[in-house]
Parts: C-alpha cells; structure tokens; sequence
C-alpha cells in the first residue's frame, strides 16, 4: 500500500520558516515526481512546487519563488520543503502527492497524482 506522510507544519510568525516532509512508503520515489500543493479556505487547491526525481527538474509557483525549495531523498524515500520568509498568505492545509509515472509536463494538474497524503497545515500569523 502507497502511503504519503505530511509533518512539519504548524504556527509562525510573518518572515519566520518551516520545513514540511512528506515520508513516502509502499513504492519508491525514483523516477517519480512529487507534488507539493496546498488549499487556504475558500481557495481551490494550487500547485506550490513540483520535483521530477528523474532528472531533478523543479518547478515553482510564481508567488513562492525565491523564498521556497523543494528537495528529495531517494534513499530515505523523503520529500521535503523548505518555506522561508513566510507569509500570512501562505497560510493554508499543505499536501504532498505523487504521480508514479513522472509526467513533468503536466505537474501543475492535480489530477495526475495518484497519490495524497492527508496534509499538515500551515498557518502564518501577521
């Protein structure tokens, strides 16, 4: 059974940081892309940032440019993001997903990921 894992989220303050995980068990990641994306209230689910464990492309959202970054271990099956300089807007339940298939083109679809985890939320306080 595929089981994704959110943890590290919690309550910072503005211009503070975290460090969200997603543990990842049943299948490996290599030659996977995984998905990071989140859903404030109210808001459709958005696609945050995106890595293709096959070359190492990563993709990320205009609004977190510069201030997140996503990685991947593949012998710890680990996923990770780094959000620095958060924002009361970043504020929201965020999700790991992975499409087994790796298809980068479409990586911004959250209908290609086969797989969620029931997400950590983030809340970001002014």
């Amino acid at each position: 059974e595929v089981q994704l894992v959110e943890s590290g989220g919690g309550l910072v303050q503005a211009g503070g940081s975290l460090r969200l995980s997603c543990a990842a068990s049943g299948f490996s990641i290599d030659d996977s892309a995984i998905g990071w994306f989140r859903q404030a209230p109210g808001k459709e689910r958005e696609a945050v940032s995106c890595i293709s464990n096959t070359d190492g492309s990563t993709y990320y959202a205009d609004s977190v440019k510069g201030r997140f970054t996503m990685s991947s271990d593949i012998r710890k099956n680990m996923v990770y993001l780094q959000m620095n300089s958060l924002k009361p807007e970043d504020t929201a339940v965020y999700y790991c997903a992975l499409d087994p298939r790796g298809r980068w083109s479409e990586r911004t679809d959250s209908r290609i990921y086969w797989y969620w985890g029931p997400g950590t939320q983030v809340t970001v306080s002014s």
